[in-house]
This record gives C-alpha cells, structure tokens and sequence, in this order.
C-alpha cells in the first residue's frame, strides 16, 4: 500500500486516460472543487480548467506518457515527486510537483516546476 493519498495515482491517471471522455471521471475522484494547478506555462482553478488543460497538453503531445519518477516524500498534507513526460522512447520533459490534499484526501492544489533545479 502506498504511503501517500490516491488522489495522486488518481490525478496521474488523468493525464495516462486514453479516453477523453474519461478524463473527469479520474479528476472528480481526484481534485477539490477548487483545486489550483500552477506550472510555469499555467496559472488555473477548478476541476473544468485543469480538465480543458490536461485535454490541450495531450493534443499538443499526442501518445505521450506521463509517469512519477520518484517515491513520494509527505509531511503536513503536503507531498512533493518527480514526473516524467515521455512520447515512445523521447524524454520530452521533467520536473517536480508540489501538492496539498486537503481534509477530504482531495488535491487541493498542485505547484509544478519543469526540469531540475539549477545548482549555484
């Protein structure tokens, strides 16, 4: 059993559903109401708006694939891993994502960052 919310596995799924019309139903299952989704390319709330994204990122990538490259470091309602984007065998992005369930087991919010973090 994993040592996170399955609101994680949930959201991942998401951008994994082949199905567009499937999409919402991982995202219901997934997000608050009111979730905020921020990234270098976004700044959005709701479930409609992260949907609408999630369907424009894929048009824009089509067969790609999205996946956690990382455990799942949590403390205080808050849990941070690396993701991957791949199309076949192409390493298209990385980066990181910061994100809060809230009470419900809900992500509340999700703070992305693309590629590593630069050292000084």
């Amino acid at each position: 059993m994993a040592d996170y919310p399955l609101a994680l596995d949930q959201m991942l799924a998401a951008w994994n559903e082949p199905e567009p019309s499937l999409v919402r139903r991982h995202l219901d299952e997934a997000l608050s109401s009111s979730v905020r989704f921020v990234d270098p390319s976004i700044d959005l709330t709701g479930i409609a708006d992260f949907e609408a994204n999630v369907h424009k990122v894929r048009a824009s990538l089509p067969g790609a694939t999205y996946s956690r490259t990382s455990g799942v470091d949590s403390q205080h309602g808050f849990h941070r891993y690396h993701w991957a984007i791949h199309q076949g065998e192409q390493l298209v992005l990385t980066g990181f994502d910061v994100t809060e369930i809230d009470e419900d087991g809900r992500v509340a919010c999700v703070i992305g960052f693309f590629g590593p973090v630069t050292e000084l």
